[in-house]
């Protein structure tokens, strides 16, 4: 019996225009848009569809990538496909979390852009930094950063791709080190921050006060967490594993695998970009893996999934 998983990008996969099609064309995207505007008092619509500065600052970004992603979200249900599982890179699993039923949407938009501003505002500009080291194992890196202080793994995203994170003064260290152990390629990230660092513990503490307010809903199927790569199904586990997500290691390949151990053999990335579909060609190439960024992508996969 075939599952699918639904999966949903993160940061850095945003991009003018996103969702702009499924807002024009279907009532139920329409909807989540107009909804989004309401609740945050920004215009959501214009961040998204329309050039602007805005939509790369992490503080925007965040809470449009998961109006956007749900909003697709909502379409396809309402089209009759839904996941077995779900899971989201880093801010994805706001996404994966309301599709799994046990966050309400508005709960979802309006505690991640609180997410955002909290991790914008977390560390000083200049004092950390993120970096992707390419072509080079995941042991061997943890290797190289064992003794530098102040520097860790942000994200496993796939085999030869794995992004560091800490304090600028240990990254740059670590970024020597890790070219001298053979990485193939360093590239710098332009982030606003530290992301998924022991730096943003403190964010991590702030964010866990706002999930106090929110109320969660029984899962109605499970997802796959990032801070452990483990299926959840308790849901009293949800609001602590995402207070530690903003400060813990992205653990998005164990993620995948976890997913396809448990007989995920279809996986359908929602939202902007195809940036999680390439990590699952690199972590299992025997599983198909759909992407959906706009109308006629959804088309196609409707046609081959239903």
């Amino acid at each position: 019996m075939s599952k699918i998983a639904f999966i949903f990008p993160g940061q850095g996969a945003q991009k003018v225009g996103m969702g702009k099609d499924f807002y024009e064309q279907f009532e139920t995207a329409k909807e989540v848009f107009d909804n989004a505007n309401e609740w945050l008092d920004i215009d959501v619509k214009a961040l998204c569809f329309e050039e602007n500065d805005m939509l790369n600052l992490t503080q925007y970004t965040q809470a449009a990538m998961v109006t956007t992603s749900m909003a697709m979200v909502r379409v396809l249900e309402e089209k009759g496909l839904r996941p077995d599982v779900t899971a989201g890179l880093s801010l994805g699993e706001y996404c994966a979390i309301a599709t799994a039923g046990a966050m309400s949407l508005k709960d979802a938009i309006v505690t991640v852009r609180k997410r955002g501003i909290l991790m914008e505002q977390a560390v000083p500009a200049g004092e950390g930094g993120m970096a992707a080291v390419l072509g080079m194992e995941a042991a061997d890196i943890e290797a190289v950063l064992a003794p530098i202080d102040g520097v860790s793994i942000a994200n496993y995203n796939c085999p030869g791709q794995i992004v560091i994170t800490g304090v600028k003064s240990a990254l740059d260290t670590a970024m020597e080190k890790l070219k001298e152990a053979g990485a193939k390629r360093i590239v710098e990230l332009v982030v606003s921050g530290p992301f998924h660092s022991a730096m943003l513990q403190e964010a991590g503490e702030k964010l866990a006060c706002e999930l106090e307010n929110v109320e969660l809903s029984e899962l109605e199927i499970p997802y796959v967490t990032n801070v452990t790569a483990d299926v959840v199904t308790d849901v009293n586990e949800i609001k602590g594993l995402l207070a530690k997500q903003i400060c813990a290691s992205v653990r998005w390949q164990q993620s995948v695998e976890k997913m396809i151990a448990e007989g995920v053999d279809t996986f359908v990335e929602i939202g902007p970009g195809k940036t999680l579909t390439g990590f699952l060609r690199k972590i299992n190439r025997d599983v198909t893996a759909y992407n959906i960024e706009t109308v006629e992508d959804m088309e196609a996969v409707l046609e081959k999934l239903l």
